[in-house]
């Protein structure tokens, strides 16, 4: 049995996710009604995972989130609404310490709760099994600003130069689960001069690509941005696959472009993995290809990263020492598709190493 604990403010919502969990049949489930409940029901339920609200009278989701990962840290899924607002809290939470997060749908899920539970079980029960990375540690003041002076000096250049020798090349990631924070974690570790493009797909709702591409822009050399429409694909650039949406590449007028698609029902998990994998080898030579497979559940573009390696391509796939969820990694490993398994702290100087051959 997973021993949860639901935390919110609404009554109905208590009663709708305990309803919810019940009927999954391996839940033993308490109820917090504010943040000073959970915090108090850590100590005594010790639950192995929480769903959190974020907006509470007494004590919100943030502080006791914060209170628990100090005292007895536990896995987290964070339950936001999906605004702009609940996207930059949601974030904070997951720099906190928590797992993973469910997205209201219309903002309160009490009027569609059927159109997530499916989602909000599997998310939950793969989070009683994660691996919980605690606070992380405040960004030191004169490294975000190297980062922000190295980024200055690259987009001053003149493009002909930003588009220097290592342009063939290209980096693809997939990731889910916990990868916010690793992506946090990797990509801000790459200088200004890394030549090739990178493309990622993070399996995340529409609402939260933007907000996550401006976070990480602000912390990364390289540019971030949110791949909402067609754009030229660049060395030294980042493309976060919208979220609601999938990701491809295709040519136009001569050049790889970066396309947005409507979710592709082919396909279990958006933005696809999969389907940015099989557009890349479409449309690249697989032997300039380099895939990295990141944390999450599932199995989502394990087929593709593998024959991007057996056509030529490098691969590495996180490591079960520091992946928040290994089902992604694993599936690949297991298919004989990594090239390398790393843990995430050594991923950014192997793409550095690649890049510099």
């Amino acid at each position: 049995m997973i021993k949860l604990l639901i935390v919110d403010d609404s009554a109905l919502m208590r009663r709708q996710l305990t309803q919810i969990f019940a009927d999954a049949g391996d839940f033993e489930i308490s109820q917090a009604r504010n943040g000073l409940d959970a915090v108090e029901q850590n100590r005594t339920f010790q639950p192995d995972v929480v769903t959190l609200d974020i907006n509470m009278p007494e004590m919100d989701g943030i502080t006791a989130l914060s209170l628990m990962m100090a005292e007895r840290p536990v896995p987290v899924v964070m339950v936001s609404s999906l605004t702009e607002q609940g996207a930059l809290a949601t974030f904070e939470a997951l720099n906190l310490g928590a797992v993973d997060y469910i997205a209201k749908p219309g903002g309160t899920i009490s009027l569609s709760i059927g159109d997530i539970t499916d989602e909000l079980i599997a998310k939950v029960r793969a989070a009683a099994r994660a691996r919980i990375k605690g606070k992380r540690p405040g960004s030191a003041g004169g490294l975000v600003q190297r980062l922000r002076d190295d980024k200055q000096k690259v987009i001053g250049r003149p493009l002909a130069l930003r588009q220097g020798v290592g342009s063939a090349g290209l980096v693809i990631i997939g990731v889910s689960t916990g990868g916010p924070r690793t992506l946090e974690d990797i990509l801000p570790l790459l200088a200004a001069n890394f030549p090739w493009p990178i493309l990622v797909a993070q399996h995340m709702p529409g609402a939260f690509t933007k907000s996550f591409a401006e976070r990480l822009n602000k912390v990364c050399a390289l540019e971030v941005v949110e791949a909402a429409s067609p754009l030229p694909v660049l060395p030294g650039t980042i493309y976060i696959a919208k979220g609601g949406a999938d990701m491809v590449v295709a040519m136009r007028a001569g050049r790889l472009t970066v396309l947005p698609k409507p979710e592709n029902s082919q396909y279990l998990w958006h933005p696809s993995v999969e389907l940015l994998g099989r557009s890349v080898l479409e449309h690249c030579d697989p032997a300039r290809v380099t895939a990295v497979m990141l944390t999450g559940m599932g199995n989502d573009g394990s087929d593709a990263f593998t024959d991007i390696k057996k056509l030529g391509g490098q691969t590495i796939a996180e490591s079960e020492a520091t992946a928040v969820v290994f089902g992604m990694p694993h599936e690949l490993i297991e298919k004989r598709g990594a090239s390398v398994v790393l843990g995430a702290d050594k991923i950014a100087d192997q793409l550095t190493l690649w890049a510099a051959r």
